[in-house]
């Protein structure tokens, strides 16, 4: 059914590389629940605004995270990401995810993916989340930062887009919310990149 209002544009395992590895919007796999016309929406208008971008739909994407409290109820489906999945998003510098409509879903779905996703993430989803939230699981964010030794993730939440709803139209207002915070975050990888330079010893020349 969800093939018909969106999921069409993008199916499972579907890679689109863009020419340059800047951002990467990830999908969740197509279905009754994980609409991708949103994903689509987000995909063009970032190209719209002159940001290079990649997106892909991974192939078992839906259903809740392992890890979850709820993936063990009977009959769950949980998500998984592959390998190949892995290594094709980090090899960009930021990652746009798109997730869903229940929070706990959101959160620990969130943290399970930034386990292997080692980018700065701009979380897509529709119920309100904040970063405390994702801090209290472990999930590094820009803003709140769990302790130390409670920290479960590689990648960081970098910021958040809420109240956008799987199958329907992305309001204009929320477009623009993605694509400023998708550029602020390419600006922070940009800048971290250059003071890492800046910052590199300078070999010592033995005579």
């Amino acid at each position: 059914m969800a093939l018909k209002t969106g999921g069409g544009l993008a199916q499972s395992g579907t890679l689109a590389q863009a020419m340059k590895p800047d951002v990467i919007v990830v999908a969740m796999s197509p279905s009754r629940r994980h609409v991708t016309k949103p994903v689509c929406e987000i995909t063009y208008a970032l190209r719209a605004a002159g940001i290079e971008v990649s997106v892909i739909v991974l192939n078992r994407g839906g259903g809740s995270a392992p890890d979850s409290p709820s993936a063990g109820a009977p009959g769950a489906n949980v998500c998984f990401i592959e390998e190949e999945e892995a290594l094709s998003i980090n090899k960009h510098k930021v990652a746009v995810l798109h997730l869903g409509s229940i929070k706990e879903h959101v959160i620990y779905k969130a943290r399970f993916f930034l386990k292997f996703i080692a980018l700065p993430t701009v979380i897509v989803c529709q119920t309100p989340v904040d970063f405390e939230d994702f801090a209290k699981i472990g999930v590094k964010t820009r803003i709140v930062r769990p302790p130390l030794d409670q920290e479960e993730t590689i990648g960081e939440v970098y910021d958040i887009v809420t109240n956008v709803i799987r199958g329907m139209t992305v309001p204009r207002h929320k477009i623009e919310e993605i694509i400023a915070k998708v550029k602020a975050a390419l600006l922070y990888v940009d800048a971290l990149a250059s003071t890492c330079k800046a910052e590199k010893p300078k070999p010592i020349v033995v005579a």
